[in-house]
This record gives C-alpha cells, sequence and structure tokens, in this order.
C-alpha cells in the first residue's frame, strides 16, 4: 500500500523520450521526493538506471494526476509503439490495477476502474495479430498473486476469443478472469506467502476465497452476474467434485469453466517455491490426460489450440 494521495507507476509504461503530463516521484526514507515534474521526459538510460536501483522498478504518481496518466498510456496504444511495446506498456500499466484490487482498503474503486483497462486489452487483441502472444511472452514466471491475476485475465481473453465469445463478452469475461481471486483479500497472507503445501487447516482457509470473492462482487451494483459467478464457480470441477457447490458440468457458468482452465494452467507454468513449471504444451497434455475430469473438454481442445497458435506466430 503506497502512501495516501499516491499510486504506483511501472518504468516500463514510460516512453523513453517522450515528455510526461505528470510529476513523478520516489521514495526516500518513506518519503515522496520529486523526481521529475511534468512536461519533462526521462532517457533510456536513465530509465535503465532507476531500475536497478534500490527504490525499485516503479514511480509515484499523486492521486489527482492519475487521469493524466491514464491517457498517457493511452496515447502510447493509439500511437507509433510498436505491438510488443504496447503489449509491455499495457501489461505493466494494469499491474497497478491489479494491486490496488488487493491492497487499497475501498476494492470499488479498484472494481470501478477495471472495466477500461480490459477494454484497452480486447481492442488490442482486435487490432493486432500477434497481440495475445506479445502479452503472453511478458507473462510472470514467478507464481505471485498480482502477476496470476492479470495472466489468468489474459489467457482466459484468448480462450474465450477462440471458444466464440466476442466484443461485450469478452469484455465482462476479462473483468471476471481479472477478479476471480479478489476473495483472498480475505486470506491471511502467513497462508498467501507461505512456501511449500498448504496444510488441512491452511488449505481449509484458502477454500473460503471464492465466498470472500462474492461477498466482495455483490457489494458492486456495477458487477455483473457474470463476473461474479466466475469468481464463486471458478473452483468447481466439471464431474461434480469442486468447491464451494460441487455444482456439475453444464450447471456451472461459461466464464468459470474458462478460468478454471486459465487459472490451473497458469499455476502449472509458473515457479513457486515448491514446484517445477511445466512447459506450456506439457500443462495443457496432463490437463487433457490426467486431470479431464475436472474441466469442460470442448474448453480444454480450444487451449490447446489457442497455445499451438501462439507456438507457430
Amino acid at each position: 500500500m503506497e502512501s495516501p494521495g499516491l499510486f504506483k507507476v511501472r518504468i516500463n509504461t514510460l516512453i523513453p523520450g517522450k515528455a510526461t503530463s505528470f510529476d513523478l516521484y520516489v521514495k526516500i526514507n518513506n518519503q515522496p521526493v520529486l523526481y521529475l515534474r511534468a512536461g519533462d521526459n526521462l532517457s533510456q538510460e536513465k530509465i535503465n538506471s532507476f531500475g536497478n536501483r534500490d527504490t525499485g522498478s516503479f514511480f509515484l504518481v499523486k492521486e489527482q494526476d492519475r487521469q493524466a496518466y491514464k491517457n498517457y498510456v493511452q496515447e502510447q496504444m493509439s500511437g507509433s509503439l510498436g505491438a510488443n511495446q504496447k503489449a509491455m506498456v499495457l501489461r505493466e500499466s494494469s499491474m497497478t490495477l491489479v494491486e490496488e484490487l488487493f491492497e487499497h482498503p475501498d476494492v470499488n474503486k479498484a472494481l470501478d476502474g477495471a472495466r477500461p483497462v480490459i477494454k484497452q486489452f480486447v481492442d488490442f487483441m482486435q487490432t493486432e495479430p500477434e497481440a495475445m502472444g506479445h502479452l503472453i511472452s511478458l507473462s510472470g514466471h514467478d507464481f505471485y498473486t498480482y502477476n496470476h491475476s492479470l495472466d489468468v485475465a489474459i489467457y482466459s481473453l484468448g480462450l474465450a476469443e477462440a471458444a466464440g465469445f466476442r466484443d461485450k463478452e469478452l469484455e465482462e469475461m476479462g473483468i471476471g478472469a481479472l477478479f476471480h481471486d479478489v476473495g483472498k483479500r480475505q486470506v491471511s497472507l502467513d497462508i498467501l506467502c507461505k512456501k511449500g503445501p498448504l496444510d488441512d487447516s491452511e488449505w481449509a482457509q484458502m477454500q473460503k476465497h471464492p465466498q470472500f470473492g462474492l461477498m466482495i462482487l455483490v457489494e458492486n451494483p456495477l458487477i455483473t452476474d457474470s463476473v461474479r459467478a466466475a469468481c464463486f464457480e471458478h473452483h468447481e470441477s466439471w464431474s461434480g467434485n469442486g468447491y464451494p457447490q460441487q455444482i456439475a458440468a453444464q450447471e456451472i457458468h461459461p466464464f468459470a469453466r474458462i478460468v478454471a482452465i486459465t487459472d490451473t494452467y497458469d499455476a502449472m507454468t509458473t515457479q513457486r517455491s515448491y514446484n517445477v513449471p511445466l512447459k506450456p504444451l506439457d500443462a495443457v497434455t496432463m490437463m487433457k490426460e490426467k486431470l479431464a475430469g475436472r474441466y469442460d473438454p470442448d474448453l480444454l481442445k480450444a487451449m490447446h489450440s489457442v497455445l499451438f497458435k501462439l507456438k507457430a506466430s
């Protein structure tokens, strides 16, 4: 959680030589200090140098300049940057929202800000043929709650598009996937950050996160039932032995069926302290052959085709 009135801006969202319309601050001795004034710009050398310092990989911006920062990002996404650079800007700028989703005391503020971010992802996918490949190539190699939520949203958009979802349905899918683990706000950090498998009591607490998530989402009138279902049902199993309701097959909302696959896929392909990550196609093959009863078989086939398409691009 940052100082009141300030939010994080990741370094990789700033374009070398592009003037900002907002001041940039760094934190020194736990106090914000002005680093760059609005109207100035950073060289690539300064960006590289800053990223290697103890202050970390982000700047701070005043809350009153949030819209100016959003406009700055939008200019990059509609400008002449290459698709790989646009993917970097979009993913890195979105991480600010995801962090707030889990850290900001007012979760509704983060929820309300998600729709335009997801719309940017959908627009990017529809205007850049190689967008999904670029986005997935940037996915985190370590399993971290924030990275995981954003990566699951990206994978879910790709799978949903392959399954025939379009336009507003894709936007709702992306929001549902982004929020699928929001209930982990209510789970102990000791459990979330434990280096190793959970014991029975810790696992019982972790299994409550879909209910916790639903409780958070029902408080926001702008969140649809489909988004709530993606959160509440993403640990249900196609064969009926999931949780928390033990519903099966077509009873499970399509959004939740998609997130069930992408959630598992991301967990299997990223590094954790107690497992070695699988290669993408190895993970999907294991899901098809050894875990098949958990997932919608048609969506599993579609996920396989998505990854083959990415591999070939």
